[in-house]
């Protein structure tokens, strides 16, 4: 099937980048394989109606990505069969590092992956997503909301995105791999159960300001309730005393390391005077003093199953199921 063009002009997206979006899609589709000729800079431009300097700059830009090449006296033709992924992560942490280390060491050399962050900021994440319309073959994003998806996320092709970690799309078009920060905190506490009861009090630390979903402090109060435990949010630890016989479920990193910090300075033995748990697990915290109690997806398995859609493009409807993963803080 030979490679053909038509400008759109009911699309968004300039004739540059329609140029562009259909050479790689014709190259991820096996429409154009590695080494076949694309039409000449006249020939497009005459079949098109899209100027000659359009169709020259789109060609130029295909070259610096190393998607095409070009010879003297033959043209322009496929280089080599590459794909382009485009990934917006909400921040960086050493379990988005997991993350991210499990995606790219699954996928293969000829898949190149621009990572990028939005950090909660509605302008960012929006302008980010319109300036990569066009550019990439594949795209994974982590949603802002945890209830609902943004909006700017329907000018992408649905057949190519996947909606990550929070933000279930209300379409059935769009893939999803997302956690369940509800009914899950519930059942992994209560797992742990008879550890928590060892200890007088029960404290959620959870900061005015954090882009965790709200539902986990509903879900840590449901527990709390239902087993009788005396327990309180906290919204800032940074000035408490931490005290023998109280437990912590910490949500942020800082919080983690301040009440490690403040077992220590007071003498204090982590899963005896006091109980920690953690949300998200990590690499360190299996070493910290005795290990730290987390619950958490496995990241390193969200990273496989994000590099087995961007390959197959088979749609991924999935809630990865959230564990108490046990150890001496608690």
């Amino acid at each position: 099937m030979a490679f053909k063009f038509e400008l759109d002009n009911t699309s968004t997206q300039t004739k540059l980048q329609q140029i562009i979006h259909a050479v790689t899609e014709a190259i991820s589709n096996d429409v154009l394989q590695e080494g076949d000729f694309l039409p000449s800079v006249n020939t497009l431009s005459r079949q098109s109606g899209v100027s000659r300097d359009t169709v020259f700059k789109a060609y130029t830009q295909l070259k610096q990505r190393s998607i095409i090449e070009s010879t003297p006296t033959k043209g322009y033709f496929v280089s080599s069969k590459s794909f382009k992924v485009f990934m917006l992560l909400d921040d960086f942490s050493s379990f988005k590092e997991q993350l991210y280390s499990s995606f790219r060491n699954n996928l293969p050399e000829n898949y190149s992956v621009d990572l990028l962050f939005h950090h909660y900021n509605s302008d960012v994440f929006e302008q980010l997503i319109l300036n990569s319309q066009g550019r990439y073959s594949m795209y994974v994003v982590m949603n802002i909301n945890n209830e609902r998806m943004e909006k700017v996320l329907k000018k992408i092709d649905p057949n190519k995105l996947l909606i990550l970690d929070m933000g279930k799309p209300d379409t059935d078009e769009i893939a999803y791999l997302t956690q369940n920060f509800s009914e899950a905190v519930i059942n992994c506490l209560t797992e742990g159960l008879e550890l928590i009861k060892k200890y007088n009090e029960f404290h959620l630390v959870y900061p005015k300001v954090t882009p965790h979903p709200h539902e986990t402090v509903e879900a840590f109060a449901t527990f709390c309730e239902q087993n009788q435990i005396s327990h309180s949010v906290i919204t800032n630890i940074q000035h408490q005393t931490i005290k023998a016989g109280q437990a912590y479920f910490v949500i942020k990193e800082d919080d983690l390391v301040h009440v490690v910090k403040s077992c220590k300075s007071s003498g204090l033995k982590l899963g005896k005077d006091v109980g920690l748990i953690s949300y998200n697990d990590s690499p360190m915290k299996e070493i910290v003093g005795s290990g730290i109690t987390t619950l958490s997806v496995d990241f390193c398995e969200m990273g496989e199953k994000v590099a087995q859609f961007i390959q197959s493009k088979e749609k991924i409807f999935e809630t990865l199921p959230t564990r108490l993963i046990l150890r001496g803080s608690l």
